[in-house]
């Protein structure tokens, strides 16, 4: 049998609310990671920095990697992916917030920790 006709493609789709405690910790954080991205060209440095400075959800985006979250998993290869932050006003207490709730879409399999 060969790979392909094993293969099987899954989207898994993620929200995390994030309290931030520190910013300035955030910030640092991701100032030292542009500092260490050899891939980063020197051009899109300073607007990189800018960014992660002026706003700590910027800070977050470029620190949480959506490959860093899978490539331990065993059997899988991330494929694509896309993500954002953004700031938010959250009430745990609002339904707005109820993580069981559905999304409307017909999902093969749905998980979660609760």
């Amino acid at each position: 049998m060969s790979t392909e006709e094993t293969s099987r493609f899954v989207r898994l789709r993620v929200e995390l609310v994030l309290e931030v405690q520190d910013e300035g910790e955030v910030t640092k954080a991701a100032l030292r990671r542009l500092a260490r991205d050899p891939e980063l060209p020197e051009a899109e440095r300073a607007p990189a920095e800018a960014a992660v400075t002026e706003d700590t959800a910027e800070a977050l985006a470029y620190l949480v990697d959506p490959f860093d979250l899978v490539s331990e998993v065993p059997g899988v290869e991330l494929q694509q992916a896309s993500w954002s932050s953004e700031r938010i006003d959250y009430d745990p207490d609002s339904p707005d917030w109820d993580l069981d709730e559905e999304d409307g879409e017909d999902d093969e399999e749905e998980g979660g920790i609760g």
